[in-house]
């Protein structure tokens, strides 16, 4: 494989993790959700974020040849080997928390599968035009919700407010420069995320100032380091999960 090739399997490596490890943490909502109609809305998300999954990883996958498959890099990679965003692999928590974590990705998944559409290489181009559509519904499913939390009852607000200040440290990683991004945005292949900042900054601060929250300074100290497989131990027991099966009976077709 050379060194173009690798960093387009890098990248869909990166989208695609994204979406998995994501999808698998809406997925535990499945039977729990607080009302019927949110349960359902949070399997259909999560299925939504699989299926892109799914493209971005059968991509990679055609990119690397020699018979690897889609399931191969879902199931049979290691922690160290995803290339997940953090914030993506954080425990469900509770509701607000699930919620306040999908809308500040969905604002950063929009805007960046946006670009996406545009790029040169026609399967990453043609993945993000038919999710962008999907991506719409999540991101106005959550800020609905974002709005109905955070200007609500004082223990929604609270809740609300929690949430966001637990999750807001690691929206720094989302904008992390990253030298892959850097080299295939040359080729007009990626976007470098860092140019995505300010209008999701924007868009979330206005938000979220309408839901009556207010935003902790985020200091620069955080760790960066979901895209070279430095994760945390959430991961971990993430993939023990949902690997079990497949690492239990290798080979086995259903």
């Amino acid at each position: 494989m050379n060194l173009k090739n690798k960093n387009v399997v890098d990248y869909l490596l990166q989208l695609g993790d994204d979406r998995l490890i994501l999808g698998h943490r809406l997925s535990e909502w499945c039977g729990h959700a607080p009302i019927l109609e949110e349960d359902i809305a949070l399997a259909n998300i999560a299925q939504d974020c699989l299926g892109q999954a799914t493209f971005f990883l059968n991509a990679a996958a055609e990119e690397i040849g020699n018979g690897k498959t889609t399931d191969d890099l879902a199931y049979l990679r290691n922690p160290n080997q995803f290339k997940n965003l953090l914030i993506m692999e954080l425990p469900k928590g509770d509701f607000a928390f699930t919620i306040f974590r999908q809308f500040l990705v969905d604002n950063y998944t929009f805007l960046l599968y946006q670009q996406l559409q545009n790029s040169k290489h026609n399967q990453i181009a043609n993945i993000a035009q038919k999710s962008l559509k999907e991506v719409k519904y999540h991101l106005r499913h959550s800020s609905e919700w974002v709005l109905r939390l955070g200007d609500g009852t004082e223990i929604s607000h609270e809740k609300s407010q929690n949430a966001l200040n637990e999750l807001w440290a690691y929206t720094n990683e989302l904008f992390n420069e990253n030298e892959i991004e850097k080299k295939l945005a040359e080729e007009n292949i990626a976007i470098e995320s860092f140019k995505l900042k300010n209008e999701w900054l924007d868009k979330v601060t206005q938000h979220l100032k309408t839901a009556t929250l207010k935003i902790l300074e985020n200091k620069e100290e955080n760790i960066f380091n979901g895209r070279s497989g430095k994760h945390t131990e959430h991961l971990d027991h993430l993939l023990s999960e949902m690997q079990i099966v497949v690492r239990a009976y290798p080979g086995a077709k259903w």
